[in-house]
């Protein structure tokens, strides 16, 4: 029964827009962890004793929220269902420190991808993963995103269509010349491996490449490359998002007006819902912070003058 609630509440919010894949699973989970012990109905003890065994606190907020919103929309049907306390995991939110990878760090995240091992499965290990990274750290696509992306989202002329994103949005990334003639090359080994399935990048199996396999090949290669080997925590794949944005940023001029343009241009390119959500992936680096130092000197020089 519980199983049959948690379908019917994902399926609701499913049709105001929401996406909810880690919520769903999530719930599931609880569902068949509930059923197991026989009940039929939510009762806070198991929602915490569920969401105590995640190996995180992180996860251990998350999992308890997701049930306090499901039984919370069930006890308006039927006051049989209990509301578990949802501040027991909560932990203070902080923003991670995006690691900004230099160019010459790129360079050999990608001359290192290219010399992986061999798998006779997959020929194209090498060139899947070598594209795969260069291309995110060219046009600061998420990872979501580029392995999403199939053949016929690659368009004349350049262009790359993302379709369906993080917030429901659909949107058009222009690739720079050397991008796209690189793309296109790999495309044309990619081709010869058709199969039966069109996304760009495949894993052994001959299906998308997951996220798992793409986190765990990017982890080995910044190991081999050497990269920022005595951080606590890792660099992500992620990073090279925040690594595009910023360098972008150091390429605009120092006007306000240049920069309010940059700004909202550099935001639709990330498919930013709202211009907030760019502002997240800027780093001060040295290159910025002597940039904002010398338009600092002018302007007192202009008001001095």
């Amino acid at each position: 029964m519980l199983i049959a609630h948690v379908e019917r509440y994902i399926a609701l919010r499913r049709s105001l827009g929401f996406k909810l894949h880690k919520t769903s699973r999530r719930l599931h989970a609880f569902a068949r962890f509930a059923t197991e012990k026989g009940e039929t109905h939510i009762r806070a003890a198991t929602a915490v004793a569920w969401a105590a065994s995640a190996p995180t606190r992180n996860s251990r907020h998350y999992r308890l929220g997701d049930v306090a919103r499901l039984s919370r929309f069930l006890h308006a049907e039927d006051a049989a269902h209990e509301t578990p306390p949802t501040g027991l995991f909560a932990a203070p939110v902080s923003r991670l420190v995006p690691y900004i990878y230099t160019r010459q760090e790129l360079a050999r995240i990608l001359e290192t991808a290219g010399q992986l091992r061999r798998q006779k499965p997959n020929p194209l290990r090498r060139q899947i993963y070598v594209m795969l990274f260069g291309l995110i750290a060219a046009t600061g696509l998420r990872i979501s995103e580029a392995l999403n992306l199939r053949f016929g989202d690659v368009l004349s002329g350049g262009v790359l269509h993302i379709c369906e994103t993080k917030f429901s949005k659909s949107r058009l990334v222009p690739l720079h010349e050397t991008v796209a003639f690189a793309l296109g090359r790999y495309l044309d080994r990619r081709r010869r491996f058709a199969g039966t399935d069109d996304h760009l990048f495949l894993s052994v199996g001959g299906k998308r490449l997951s996220h798992e396999m793409a986190n765990y090949t990017f982890r080995r290669i910044l190991l081999l490359a050497n990269i920022a080997p005595d951080r606590v925590r890792r660099p992500r794949i992620h990073d090279l998002r925040h690594s595009f944005a910023t360098r972008v940023l150091e390429q605009c001029a120092t006007q306000r007006d240049a920069v309010a343009r940059h700004f909202v241009g550099l935001s639709t390119y990330l498919g930013h819902a709202d211009i907030k959500y760019t502002y997240w992936y800027f780093e001060a680096t040295p290159e910025l912070m002597g940039d904002i130092a010398a338009a600092a000197e002018a302007l007192v020089a202009g008001e001095a003058a």
